[in-house]
């Protein structure tokens, strides 16, 4: 006697999905005499009061209005989302919001003058964001930032004449940066740097007859870049090379250079 099968489940028959969060009660919403009858609002699609992101974003994107009067709402997400919407006067009393998320929002919205008080957030991400946004002659007061990032968003736009204080930053990233944009003219001042990262962009970007000591830096990568830029008349150093890409490089361009003889 074969054994009995069990029916085959078809569509029908499929387990529900568990794991989507259930519909909110439109019942206990304030919303349901004027936005959910005039299609202002939709249970699982445009709702202010569902857990999902993106189902409250579609709620204020509807409803720009409404967002005021969730700017102080239990819930982090919602107010984050709102504070996209809100007011500029409400913003600001969003400043001491307890949620990172919601202050990332005000770091990107808030007026250029209101932003310094968030350069000292303990959240990274907001004073990254402040580090951007604020204009280059304000932007030293985070030059000493505990985060390497925010420091480097410094750098990048820091005037030229204010860099120099960040010439001994203590990350080697920051001084890349720093090594970048200084005057050509200043850039002997990181030529003995203990990271080859920083030297190597000295070595782009220094006047050729100010390389001095940089033809013998112990780093071989150093030595490729001046080979790869360096002037046939001073090559001499590196054609001996210990390192045969950067005593290849030297050779072939210094073969380029010079002048043919005529036979």
């Amino acid at each position: 006697m074969e054994p009995t099968r069990a029916p085959a489940l078809g569509p029908a028959a499929a387990a529900p999905d568990v794991s989507a969060p259930p519909l909110p009660n439109c019942a206990e919403c304030p919303h349901r005499r004027d936005l959910l009858t005039q299609g202002r609002c939709t249970p699982g699609d445009v709702c202010v009061r569902s857990m999902n992101g993106r189902e409250i974003e579609r709620f204020f994107r509807v409803n720009p209005a409404l967002a005021e009067d969730c700017a102080g709402d239990d819930c982090w997400e919602r107010r984050a989302i709102a504070a996209r919407y809100v007011s500029q006067p409400t913003l600001l009393a969003l400043l001491r919001d307890p949620d990172e998320t919601v202050r990332r929002v005000l770091a990107y919205r808030l007026p250029v003058e209101a932003l310094d008080v968030l350069a000292t957030d303990p959240d990274r991400e907001v004073r990254v964001m402040v580090a951007q946004r604020l204009p280059p002659e304000r932007v030293e007061r985070l030059a000493t930032d505990p985060d390497y990032l925010v420091r480097q968003y410094v750098a990048r736009r820091l005037p030229i004449g204010r860099l120099f204080r960040m010439l001994r930053d203590p990350d080697s990233q920051v001084r890349v940066t720093v090594a970048d944009r200084l005057p050509l003219e200043s850039l002997g001042l990181l030529r003995n740097d203990p990271e080859p990262e920083v030297r190597i962009k000295v070595a782009e970007r220094i006047g050729c007859e100010e390389v001095n000591g940089l033809t013998q830096d112990p780093d071989w990568r150093v030595r490729l870049r001046l080979a790869q830029r360096l002037p046939g008349h001073l090559l001499a150093a590196l054609l001996d090379d210990s390192d045969p890409d950067v005593r290849a490089t030297a050779q072939a361009r210094a073969a380029a250079n010079s002048p043919t003889t005529d036979r």
